[in-house]
């Protein structure tokens, strides 16, 4: 039966709706239906030959049967009926009969030459069809022109031994494309589907076929795309996943996009949720009736795959469902029927905003937090003279070699240029990119093709599935060129660079370089339709140290072009190329590297996002000669008119030739361990197998190949890691480093199989009965990094017989889901400590229940509640979900749902209680008050700055990094209560802080033990340099504007400028006691208003201690759980009193606004100092995203090797960071609950939409965000 239909209205006299407008009208109010298979249909019809071939084709040379598109000519009844029972079954859409009626798909049968006539007699009887059922039913029907992808491939060659054949050409498919194209329109269909996309580049074909028609000819209409992922890889046939087809496709901006074909719908699930997250189109699935038997059939009831679409259509991820292989109108008639009552997908408004998106065989996001990108220049004919010699002699295999090697050392984007005098750059840049596709490794990057030849760009883009970057176009031959050629490249959904060049030439000074890019944003974006996130802008690298004095400002004028581009044309990159720059320097690769390694260091830090660069040839900035640095940042900031001359007699004395000095084998003397160490930093393979086979020899040293790992090869990628965290090593570095290390590990496993082989063998293999209580899958969810409370609750739980699978931190959701169904867990405990962590929670809840688990959920970590879990996360589970305060009671909890006797009576008291608690907290937000966000500013902290002490200049502004910090100094600034806390030893009034707790009578004697414990292993992890303690401190000008902070770079008044930050604050609304005379506090409202002339200052800081972690897993690997807790804990205070610490220095000297203060650690823990230091995230700014205010604006990560999960959890996670405030007038406050109007004007004020501050600010919302 057809679906209930409410269709658009549309009142007398409105201007009639255009199609894809109507059609996205039902779409927002229903889910609608797809028919299901031809192919299906036409084979329960038993026809043979003469059938196919009807009265005008009996003298065919070639056999017919088969080609079953024909029959729309040949037996067009059947076909007719075909689509009628689809649609009386409830299609919304019918697909013409034209899956191959490509001239190049008929070739099979020599039936090219009636390509458009097939097209067009299908679509005309689909159309006639789809014209009478409407007109039978009073419900439109539409007619969806079906484009196949041709038996032809343009990404995989057919030939093994020849991987750059294609037998076809992509302008071939083109014309073939077009030809179908306007049968099918001339034939009356209403929307395009590209269908069955095993080859992107096959559909890219499609696609640019009917954008050029649209253009030229044809009224637009709307375009539905579907692709095939072949197997649970997850990928098309070609290698790409369904993310990065999505990306390669969406420059058609279709209707609809979604999967078909291939798989059941089962198996197509997590392929179609992936999908829709990364696209802002309509969502469409049409499975096969299951996966095919062992005979080529399908076995699928027509019951079963509609219930399958119905948990699609419940759980919101599908606007379209229909059928494909296997699938009949009985099919159609229960998938219409079982969705006909469920909500559509309601698309997201945006997705990756403010990303730029690219694609290879993977998707590939540069967003704002993204590090810079590495865009690989060595397969360059003009830049690289190996690569040019191996592909003008024709030795592209191996030229092949050379964008492997790129790949592997850190190109995250693969530059290929082909521009040689003597080279045929068309047929060179297509035969090389083909022999890219078929090589996944290097394939997975997007391609940067690269010439000053369109038509060399153009060849390059015709042999591309994904989506890549032009490199470059330009002003300089005029707008009409540009525009044309920029209309080309978003016609083949390409990225583009545009050079600073004009018709009057090359912009070397900045104010032409910001002219000519704002010009060519502006063409591209109004006129051609440009997405701003897919501009690159290239301000020109141009050469410095050439001895002409008119050439000394062009690194400087790249610098600033890059910042005044990134402040003022939305959504455009910056990149370059840094060869350019050191050219004056050519044959010496000393200078040449120093050089660019300098430059880029500056240049990322105004915002260059990419750059071509040799990827496996950067210095590390801090490892460059002392001397040569001053001298490289003399050139390149034009400090020393002199540079030039003192860089070339740096090179005559410290190189020879020009060339490198090559460099002593000293370092192979060294203990093997060092060694180890040393080629794993440095990234040298060349003896690393030697060097780990004399380690394994040592059975005294080292008694198992495992530690040999364990041991020094760790101990090499630790300091690897913290150079990298330290902003000290580049990522391609540390992939060289990585690749020492898989050469090491691959040359041990085999020993490791063999020992684990003879342990089998000893041992027997009987089988025993499960020893354990229960099984438990821990975890800390996905985006947090805090453990110690979860690692905890797994000591607990070992101690008490429990098998406990411990997941580690950042885990996410499938990976804990598919440890407890392997591990047929009878627990999953969730541990968080920071907010977001909290929505995650909720997702593992929900997924549980979308699978229908019945696995209890245990909730704990710091930032959980019992109100939280009875309200957001125990209404997602059917089963029972408990939230564990801590580990004491996590047997308890464990042991009541294992006992068959009370386990429903405990899940139903759980139940009760959670509902109680609900309601409690539902009542709580009907009865609190709240002021307006006028009102409450209006009570706000009103400070007369000119009778208030005058804020104190801090004592210098910017940022100061302290690296190793001297440990001994924090002992006397640790807390200790928190230490006791989290062994959860608590003393009893009046003996509950420390030292009190020892004189308590329960917990006194083994808080003394645990307290001498801690003090040991504290010394020698001080002594022994066991733990690193890492910080910066900085300050800035700054003055509030409402209730924002703005930072200012210059301390000069008045305050000039834009900022160089903002920090935005929350205001406390929950009206307050009567008697309480208490301000409505916000942060801004301790900084001195811009307004009031008064000069003030921010202050912020980042600390941690790094090397807790590597300390813990090694107890860990020692079954030491004890000592694995401690050291964790211990960090975490020592972190806690670093902060401390350091504000005391702060207050003192630094900033030194209260040089006087003589404060015990005891009364700085009480908060008796002056000033305060809040941190976000917690109660006075709840946002855990001013965090990335602070980073950027101090360079945190790069500085101090602190870095941000994508919760914003801190790394390690011993690690503090917060703001300065130096007004007397400063206090702690929580801001509490706030209202939908001041998340509201929050979200404005940081230029974000207003769901993704709820999702940050969850828990102090005073409202209910479901609804």
């Amino acid at each position: 039966m057809a679906p209930t239909i409410h269709e658009p209205s549309q009142a007398a006299g409105d201007v009639k709706l255009s199609l894809e407008d109507e059609i996205t009208e039902l779409l927002k109010q229903r889910i609608m239906v797809l028919d299901g298979g031809m192919g299906t249909m036409i084979q329960q019809h038993k026809l043979e030959e003469d059938d196919f071939r009807g009265e005008e084709f009996k003298n065919h040379m070639k056999s017919l049967k088969g080609n079953n598109d024909l029959l729309s000519i040949t037996q067009p009844d059947i076909i007719y009926k075909i689509h009628c029972d689809y649609l009386f079954a409830g299609a919304d859409f019918i697909e013409t009969n034209t899956f191959s009626s490509t001239s190049v798909a008929q070739a099979d049968y020599g039936m090219e030459h009636l390509a458009y006539r097939l097209n067009k007699v299908s679509a005309e009887l689909a159309r006639k069809a789809a014209d009478n059922v409407t007109a039978k039913t009073g419900i439109k029907r539409y007619v969806a022109g079906a484009v196949g992808p041709t038996n032809k491939t343009l990404s995989v060659s057919p030939s093994v031994e020849r991987p750059d054949y294609r037998n076809i050409t992509f302008e071939e498919l083109v014309e073939t494309y077009t030809e179908q194209t306007k049968g099918l329109l001339d034939g009356g269909v209403d929307v395009l589907l590209v269908e069955t996309i095993f080859d992107t580049a096959n559909a890219k074909a499609a696609l640019f076929a009917i954008d050029k028609l649209f253009e030229e000819k044809y009224e637009t209409r709307p375009i539905f795309i579907s692709g095939t992922i072949v197997d649970k890889s997850g990928r098309t046939l070609s290698g790409q996943t369904g993310e990065a087809f999505v990306i390669s496709v969406s420059n058609a901006n279709p209707l609809c996009i979604g999967l078909n074909c291939a798989l059941g719908a089962t198996e197509m699930r997590p392929f179609i949720e992936a999908i829709g997250k990364s696209t802002t189109s309509y969502i469409l699935c049409y499975p096969n009736a299951g996966l095919p038997n062992t005979f080529g059939g399908y076995d699928e009831t027509p019951e079963l795959t509609a219930r399958h679409l119905k948990e699609f259509a419940m759980d919101g991820l599908v606007n379209i469902v229909g059928g494909c292989c296997g699938t009949t109108p009985a099919h159609i008639r229960e998938i219409a029927e079982a969705v006909k009552h469920c909500k559509p997908r309601v698309p997201p408004s945006s997705v990756f905003q403010d990303y730029m998106l690219l694609s290879g065989l993977e998707p590939f996001r540069i967003g704002p937090y993204t590090n810079f990108v590495n865009i690989g220049e060595r397969c360059n004919v003009a830049g690289s003279r190996k690569f040019a010699k191996l592909i003008m002699t024709g030795n592209y295999e191996e030229a092949l070699s050379i964008a492997k090697a790129q790949v592997e050392m850190g190109a995250q984007v693969l530059d290929i240029n082909m521009d040689e005098g003597m080279l045929d750059g068309k047929s060179a840049m297509a035969r090389f990119c083909k022999l890219i596709a078929s090589e996944p490794d290097i394939a997975r990057v997007p391609l940067c093709i690269d010439s000053s030849n369109f038509a060399v760009i153009e060849a390059g883009l015709k042999c591309c599935q994904g989506k890549c970057i032009v490199n470059s176009i330009s002003l300089k031959e005029g707008e009409e060129e540009f525009l044309e050629r920029g209309r080309i490249i978003r016609r083949f959904g390409a990225a583009v660079v545009i050079m600073a060049f004009d018709e009057e030439g090359q912009a070397t000074e900045t104010e032409h370089k910001i002219q000519v890019c704002t010009r060519a944003y502006n063409l591209l974006v109004s006129k051609v339709g440009f997405n701003p996130q897919d501009i690159i802008f290239d301000p020109n690298i141009l050469t410095i140290g050439t001895g002409m004095e008119e050439h000394n400002m062009y690194g400087i004028n790249f610098m600033k072009a890059t910042k005044l581009i990134k402040e003022t044309l939305p959504g455009a990159r910056v990149s370059g190329g840094l060869s350019n720059l050191s050219f004056s320097f050519r044959g010496m690769e000393v200078i040449r590297e120093a050089m660019h390694g300098v430059f880029l260091y500056h240049a990322i830090k105004d915002g260059m996002d990419m750059g071509i660069v040799n990827a496996g040839n950067l210095p590390v900035y801090d490892d460059i000669d002392k001397e040569l640095l001053e001298l490289c940042e003399n050139l390149i900031w034009n400090r020393d008119p002199e540079a030039t001359d003192k860089l070339l007699l740096y090179a005559q004395n410290h190189t020879k030739g020009g060339k490198k000095v090559v460099q002593t084998d000293e370092w192979r003397f060294l203990p093997v361990e060092e060694r180890l160490e040393y080629s794993l930093i440095k990234g040298i393979e060349k003896y690393v197998v030697e060097d780990t086979e004399e380690a394994r020899s040592n059975h005294e040293k080292y008694t198992r190949p495992l530690h040999v790992i364990e041991g020094p090869l760790m101990n090499g990628m630790k300091v690897v890691g913290d150079l990298f965290g330290a902003g000290k090593m580049f990522l391609p570095q540390v992939i060289k480093s990585a690749r020492v290390m898989k050469k090491a590990v691959g040359y041990l496993i085999p020993f490791m199989e063999k020992e684990r082989e003879e342990m089998m063998a000893a041992s027997g293999s009987t089988e025993e009965t499960d020893p354990y209580q229960g099984t438990v899958v821990l975890a800390t969810v996905k985006g947090d990094v805090h453990d110690i409370g979860k690692n905890i609750v797994a000591v607990v739980m070992g101690c008490n017989n429990f098998r406990v699978i411990d997941l580690g931190v950042m885990t996410p959701c499938d990976k804990i889901l598919r440890a407890a169904v392997e591990n047929k867990a009878d627990f999953i405990g969730l541990s968080g400590l920071i907010t977001p962590s909290l929505d995650e929670m909720i997702h593992v809840a929900k997924e549980m229940e979308r699978l229908g688990m019945k696995t209890p959920l245990l909730i704990g970590g710091a930032t959980t509640s019992r109100t939280h879990t009875a309200v957001k996360i125990a209404p997602r589970y059917s089963c029972p979900v408990v939230h564990v305060l801590d580990a004491s009671r996590s047997v308890v909890v464990c042991s009541q749902l294992l006992d068959e006797n009370v386990k429903d009576e405990y899940f139903e008291e759980i139940t009760e209680e959670y509902e109680d608690i609900r309601q409690d907290h539902y009542d709580t937000l009907k009865d609190r008050r709240f002021w307006s966000l006028e009102q409450a500013r209006g009570k706000g902290l009103h400070i007369d700055w000119l009778s208030h002490p005058k804020p104190v200049r801090p004592t210098f502004v910017g940022s100061r990094v302290f690296d190793d910090y001297d440990l001994h100094k924090l002992v006397d600034y640790i807390d200790w209560k928190p230490f006791f806390d989290v062994w959860q030893l608590r003393g009893k009034y009046p003996n509950r802080g420390y030292p009190k707790i020892f004189k308590d009578k329960t917990v006194g004697e083994e808080a003394k033990n645990v307290f001498k414990d801690a003090q040991k292993l504290l010394n020698t992890l001080i002594d022994n340099k066991k733990i690193q303690a890492k910080g910066l401190v900085g300050f800035w000008p700054a003055q509030s504007v409402g209730d924002d902070i703005h930072v200012y770079a210059e301390d000069v008044m008045p305050r000039s400028g834009e900022p160089v930050a903002k920090f935005h604050g929350l205001r406390q609304q929950v009206e307050k006691d009567s008697s309480s005379t208490d301000p409505y506090y916000c942060l801004s409202d301790f900084v001195a208003p811009l307004q009031s002339g008064v000069p003030d200052y921010i202050g912020l800081f980042a600390v941690a201690c790094f090397g807790a972690e590597e300390l813990s897993k090694e107890f860990e690997k020692h079954y030491d759980d004890y000592n694995s807790i401690m050291v964790k804990a211990l960090a975490d205070r020592l972190a806690e009193a670093f902060a401390e610490e350091l504000h005391h220095r702060v207050r003192r000297e630094l900033w030194g606004y209260d040089c006087r203060e003589q404060l015990e650690a005891s009364d700085m823990h009480k908060v008796r100092y002056e000033g305060i230091r809040p941190a976000p995230g917690y109660p006075s700014q709840p946002d855990h995203t001013e965090k990335l205010s602070m980073w950027n604006l101090a360079g945190i990560e790069e500085k101090t090797g602190i870095q941000l999960t994508e919760s914003l959890a801190m790394t390690p996670a011993a690690a503090v960071s917060g703001l300065y405030f130096s007004s007397p007038k400063s206090t702690y406050f929580a801001v509490g609950k706030i209202t939908k109007e001041q998340v509201q004007d929050y979200a404005l004020r940081k230029q974000v939409s207003t769901a993704e501050i709820e999702k940050w600010l969850g828990p102090i919302l005073g409202y209910d965000d479901t609804e």
